[in-house]
């Protein structure tokens, strides 16, 4: 239920900001909601409609790679952001920014973000590239943001050629773009941390400063100096980002001439990050 309800808010918040910024203004988007809006511009078909038939298709490829639970979220978020589309359309609300297309083209990409970005994160898809991205995502590694700007090129190319004058095909190109970094802070920055990499004659103190006043876990690593050969102990320690600071203190409190490397971490799984010290899932 927790899942289903915030697909649904995703799915809400990527409708609002289609309606409201994108058609409004008339920029294209990527992918099967690309289609959607070359459809509407071209012909006047609805998007909330054009949004579920052109999803069946890739529905049925959901169902058959991806799994029941995918299928059933994907469904769940191919509906609401049809449901979502027609209320807004019917509530309308007038954002005259036509004269600012940066702004436009910023707000389309932020609201995209936010809500697809929801959306994946707790398992759902809005169907058509969003479940293509997933494969992507999942056989080659790509970020999904990365996966969806690349086929969002493609279709805004078409829109281009077709529809779309070429000034309003790069502030298209700049909703996608913002949108796809969006969707990946939403997914990764959750979990972003820092990993501290430390070399220093005082381990020992350091990691037991490390346990007892961070509450952290230290892995100590056997390295060796390539220049001088001789054997020591590397220290190595994943912390929340905004502890940073507070080890770097630590660490300089107790020997200032420390090696101290630190590193992005955007996905972290494990105790004292998404498990309690009872090995407990953490609620998030």
């Amino acid at each position: 239920m927790k899942n289903v309800l915030f697909i649904i808010v995703g799915a809400a918040i990527f409708s609002f900001g289609l309606v409201h910024f994108n058609i409004q203004n008339e920029l294209g988007e990527g992918g099967f909601t690309g289609i959607t809006l070359l459809l509407l511009y071209l012909f006047n078909w609805d998007p909330a409609l054009m949004n579920i038939l052109l999803n069946i298709p890739v529905l049925i490829i959901g169902w058959r790679i991806l799994g029941r639970n995918t299928f059933y979220y994907s469904l769940i978020g191919i509906v609401a952001v049809s449901l979502f589309i027609r209320l807004s359309q019917i509530y309308l609300i007038e954002i005259d920014l036509a004269s600012d297309l940066t702004l436009a083209s910023l707000f389309a990409g932020v609201f995209a973000g936010i809500g697809l970005g929801i959306i994946f994160r707790y398992g759902g898809t809005t169907g058509g590239v969003d479940i293509i991205a997933r494969l992507i995502h999942k056989y080659l590694g790509w970020s999904m943001g990365r996966a969806m700007f690349v086929f969002d090129a493609i279709v805004i190319l078409i829109s281009i050629i077709t529809y779309l004058n070429p000034i309003k095909g790069m502030y298209t190109l700049v909703a996608v773009f913002v949108g796809a970094r969006v969707i990946d802070f939403i997914q990764e920055g959750a979990y972003a941390a820092r990993g501290a990499t430390i070399i220093s004659q005082k381990n020992d103190q350091i990691s037991n400063k490390i346990n007892k006043e961070m509450d952290r876990g230290v892995t100590v690593l056997q390295g060796k100096g390539s220049f001088t050969g001789s054997n020591r102990d590397v220290l190595y320690c994943v912390i929340g980002k905004n502890e940073i600071v507070r080890l770097k203190t630590l660490i300089n409190t107790i020997d200032p001439h420390a090696f101290v490397a630190v590193s992005h971490v955007h996905d972290v799984i494990g105790e004292g990050f998404t498990l309690d010290e009872n090995k407990n899932p953490i609620e998030e």
